[in-house]
């Protein structure tokens, strides 16, 4: 028998890093299956599209994704060529000579790695016989009019036959490691470990499919994770059969990984088995980082959302937009599951607030959720068409003005004002006064519903009164639709649009990882999560005091809904009473902590997946040294030292505080310093087991 390769973890520049002359790459090959490869559904396309350049630059040519073909989606995003593999090029043959469709080529994204495409449509003659084959390993019995469950056994089907085309004709090497994500692609899993092919196989999952479900239903899902009756929660919802796909998957895979702790447990209950690791999410830095250009960019942008407002608030623009702040929540219309129905009862609570206090501050808080419309409203639009008339008429007299004015001086003269503006001009000034009068509300959404009487947002937002009065100091837009550049109301792309915001709030229930929150970090703008997305959690482990940087946590786990609501407006409110100094320091410390979302520090618990898969699947080639798996705890940023922490643990003494004491405790702050020691903890070293003695907890470390 040949000596087994030893696989272990060493450690470069204090962080841990597998050692490559361990895992010859070029005697390995690895493909990672999933729905979404190419065909945007969901957050896994960003996972997978994120992740390819690091998992691309480590495996170079032997590294390939496996999705299915959509034309629309492959005319855009993938360039055909040949296999690099000889013995990819046959096993393709030989399923394009029995009818199927297969495509080869390279996924124009950052990393531009190899996909590999099965069009389902031109194998949908074998469903009945594969439905029967998949039966006869698994006793599960897909319904016909499932066509997501139909589409995922042909493409699970397709996806176990290239496997074993492609390892027939390998001896000894190299190895095959195959890593599956989400229960859409794991029929190809189970039919692989039936076949007893030798692939290394991994199996992902985002989210259980029956956590989604429960938690939609408005039931309180994690304190009653071992009382459910799995079985029975989910014939009553009719997705058993998918379920059944979903836990054979976990089962037959050789390691199964999950996004996040709060997952993790939810997983061992659900799926009955425990995640062999916990593999976070990512992103791919050098996409969202604008160096210290990001406090322009938020300036930039924001100039961009604010005369949005001016057209929107037209003839109710009686607040000050300097000290209007912007708050969002965006993603999939999940009304409960992301925390839109907790939201909207806190901006009421903060409405009443700032009005009871009254504060100067105007908070304007719009909610992208994508849901069924007509079209733009007819005062959405029309309040855009009068902005821009004003603003023609501002340009024209102003044009005629400084014609006079520079007249006047070239003749030495100082103009009379009162005479440098005729009649005429006064009349046009009057008339563009008169067509900003509206004898309605400013629209709380920009589209017409298509069921507004049953929308869940709009009916809450009856329900509370927030319909955009002059009153109100929380204004609300419904944008239901996602964020384009070429909208005629709001111009903006989504990367934009956040930058140019102040405040993501994202107040999820069910949140297996979450991105938005994420997304907003490393753009550097502070957020809202919750101890309930792995986000939130992954935070806590990393950060003594969170909300000094930017991450405020509201507790949905061990607190009351009536408690976490409250907790979620006082940090609303503590925001809204920062000064325009504290929000730029607060900023600087958030986009700081993008460095713990790079794929290039989170790739490292993939590749401990991959090795613990090679070591069972192989255990005479492969030998996995005993240690724990990494953690996700691999450092930890300190509280910061200076003042101004976060509002929520630092409330000012009296209600006349003034910006000359914000100066004075700002006087403490100096950013190069902090930045430093910040890049200092990162390169700490990476503890595997629990943190080091010193390390415990400080009184008031989470207090937000």
């Amino acid at each position: 028998m040949p000596l087994a390769r030893s696989l272990s973890m060493t450690s470069l520049n204090g962080l841990p890093q597998w050692d490559d002359e361990d895992l010859p790459v070029e005697d390995l090959l690895l493909f990672e299956i999933s729905w979404e490869v190419t065909n945007k559904v969901g957050g896994i396309y960003t996972v997978i599209q994120t992740k390819a350049k690091t998992t691309a630059d480590e495996w170079g040519e032997n590294y390939f994704l496996i999705g299915p073909y959509f034309e629309q989606n492959v005319k855009t995003q993938v360039e055909f060529c040949e296999p690099p593999n000889p013995a990819i090029k046959k096993a393709m043959d030989t399923m394009k000579s029995q009818g199927c469709q297969v495509f080869f080529g390279r996924w124009l994204i950052e990393g531009s790695p190899y996909v590999l495409l099965f069009d389902i449509g031109s194998a949908a003659w074998n469903l009945d016989k594969w439905k029967g084959e998949f039966w006869e390993v698994s006793n599960i019995g897909i319904p016909f009019h499932d066509q997501e469950a139909n589409d995922a056994v042909i493409f699970g089907s397709l996806t176990a036959w290239f496997l074993k085309e492609l390892s027939c004709q390998f001896d000894d090497k190299p190895s095959i490691i195959a890593h599956f994500h989400e229960w859409q692609a794991g029929v190809g899993l189970i039919l692989s470990r039936s076949q007893k092919l030798p692939v290394a196989t991994i199996f992902t999952t985002h989210a259980t499919l029956l956590g989604r479900y429960l938690c939609a239903a408005s039931i309180d899902f994690y304190n009653n994770l071992d009382q459910f009756d799995i079985d029975k929660e989910a014939g009553e919802r009719q997705i058993y059969h998918r379920y059944c796909m979903e836990r054979a998957s976990v089962h037959c895979a050789h390691v199964f990984t999950t996004v996040s702790q709060i997952t993790a447990t939810e997983a061992e209950h659900m799926l009955k088995r425990t995640p062999d690791v916990v593999t976070p999410n990512g992103l791919n830095i050098k996409k969202f980082s604008a160096m210290h250009e990001f406090q322009n960019l938020h300036s930039m942008y924001k100039a961009r959302i604010q005369e949005f407002i001016r057209g929107h608030f037209y003839g109710h623009l009686d607040f000050n937009l300097e000290k209007t702040l912007f708050f969002f929540i965006a993603g999939r219309y999940e009304f409960s599951n992301k925390g839109a129905d907790m939201f909207l009862e806190a901006l009421s609570r903060l409405n009443f607030l700032l009005r009871v206090h009254k504060t100067d501050v105007t908070v304007v808080v719009f909610f992208i959720m994508p849901a069924k419309t007509n079209n733009f409203n007819v005062e959405t639009l029309k309040g855009q068409a009068v902005r821009k008339q004003l603003w023609d008429t501002a340009q024209s007299v102003k044009e005629k003005f400084g014609k006079k004015l520079y007249n006047a001086l070239l003749k030495g003269e100082i103009p009379d004002l009162n005479k440098i503006l005729d009649r005429d001009d006064i009349t046009i000034m009057k008339r563009a006064i008169f067509s900003t009068q509206r004898h309605c509300l400013p629209p709380v959404t920009t589209h017409n519903m298509i069921d507004d009487s049953n929308d869940p947002i709009l009916n809450t937002i009856r329900r509370i009164g927030l319909f955009n009065n002059r009153t109100d100091r929380v204004k609300v837009i419904l944008h239901p639709e996602f964020l384009s550049s070429t909208s005629p109301l709001l111009p903006l792309d989504y990367e934009e649009f956040v930058r140019g915001c102040h405040l993501g709030v994202f107040p999820s229930y069910y949140e297996p990882w979450g991105y938005t929150p994420a997304e907003c970090t490393v753009m550097g703008i502070p957020s809202v999560t919750t101890n309930l997305s792995g986000f939130g959690c992954f935070m806590q482990e990393h950060v003594s005091d969170p909300a000094a940087y930017g991450i405020y946590i509201v507790d949905r786990r061990f607190r009351s809904p009536d408690e976490s609501c409250n907790q979620l407006t006082q940090f609303l409110y503590g925001f809204c009473q920062q000064s325009r100094r504290q929000r730029i320091i607060q900023r600087n410390r958030t986009e700081r902590l993008s460095d713990l979302l790079d794929w290039r520090y989170l790739g490292r618990y993939y590749i401990h997946a991959r090795h613990l898969a090679l070591s069972r699947t192989f255990p005479d080639k492969f030998e996995m040294e005993p240690s724990a798996p990494p953690k996700t705890e691999g450092f930890r940023y300190p509280r910061p030292s200076s003042v101004p922490p976060s509002p929520s643990v630092s409330q000012h003494s009296s209600p006349h505080h003034s910006e000359a004491e914000d100066e004075d405790e700002d006087e403490r702050y100096d950013e190069d310093e902090e930045a430093e020691r910040d890049r200092q903890n990162i390169k700490s070293p990476f503890t595997l087991g629990a943190l080091p003695q010193g390390k415990k907890k400080q009184p008031g470390e989470y207090r937000n």
